[in-house]
């Protein structure tokens, strides 16, 4: 392994019930339902522990309750898995500050926050704006944008700016926007090359094959930006990824990293390396 390689997990944490295919990914009105998956990634290299996202934690008021996500673990029991404390997490990479990818930022209280600077200003404006315009905040929890908050003052958030290597030696960030102001993906060093983790950037590789198999872009359904800055963001990612998807790795992934061994499970929830 060389300084800029690193050794990259999927956690799997949570699942929701009979989520409609056409509720996220635009023109799939008959594809019906299926059990949606939530992961967060772990990339470790020597002392350095990453994770890109975080999961989200329960509470009588939880987000996960609002959206019909019934199944869940903690992240935190899932990361204890592979040994690793909270404490032990380094560095956070946000993609984007939805309460199921941001959902935890506030139990690492050593890491260092990367997230888009539009992602986060963002949302403080959005979340300011009259109620008549809470349907873009739906799904955002407050306390997360706290926590962010909380973890600046104490100088631990880097507002990132647009694409920029080497973030951390050999992990990347992408400017994605689209699903949000300031999405990013994330692009991790592996001993097998480069590998693309989504965000919700894309829920299914359908996205950049078409629905007819004809490599016309299909955007999401469930987004605050345009369809343009989607479309946009897929062949960015297209680029990157050099057109291989085997490069990509999709955070709700149904088919559950299909090809990637399973070296954890906790009731039901897998961890699967990225190979």
């Amino acid at each position: 392994m060389t300084d800029t390689h690193w050794d990259v997990y999927v956690l799997e944490y949570a699942r929701s019930k009979d989520q409609p295919w056409v509720d996220l990914i635009s023109g799939m009105y008959q594809d019906g339902v299926m059990d949606l998956p939530f992961s967060f990634i772990l990339a470790r290299q020597g002392d350095r522990n990453v994770l890109v996202d975080t999961g989200f934690m329960q509470d009588d008021h939880s987000f996960s309750q609002k959206f019909g996500i019934p199944y869940w673990i903690s992240p935190l029991r899932m990361l204890g898995e592979l040994g690793i404390e909270p404490g032990g997490i380094t560095d956070i990479f946000v993609t984007h500050a939805h309460f199921d990818h941001m959902g935890s930022i506030g139990e690492f209280p050593n890491a260092q926050i990367y997230i888009q600077k539009s992602e986060l200003l963002s949302w403080y404006e959005a979340i300011a704006l009259p109620k008549r315009f809470s349907h873009l905040t739906a799904i955002i929890d407050p306390d997360n944008l706290r926590s962010a908050l909380d973890a600046s003052i104490e100088h631990r958030v880097t507002l990132v700016d647009g694409d920029k290597d080497n973030v951390l030696p050999g992990i990347h960030v992408r400017l994605g926007s689209g699903h949000t102001i300031g999405q990013q993906f994330v692009v991790i060093e592996t001993e097998a090359g480069r590998r693309t983790i989504s965000g919700d950037c894309v829920y299914s590789r359908r996205q950049f094959t078409g629905h007819n198999h004809d490599g016309v872009y299909v955007p999401l359904n469930n987004a605050v930006g345009s369809v343009w800055e989607q479309l946009k963001t897929i062949d960015k990612m297209n680029d990157e990824l050099g057109g291989d998807l085997s490069k990509l790795v999709i955070l709700h992934d149904i088919e559950g990293w299909k090809g990637h061994p399973v070296v954890g499970e906790v009731e039901g929830f897998r961890i699967v390396k990225i190979t």
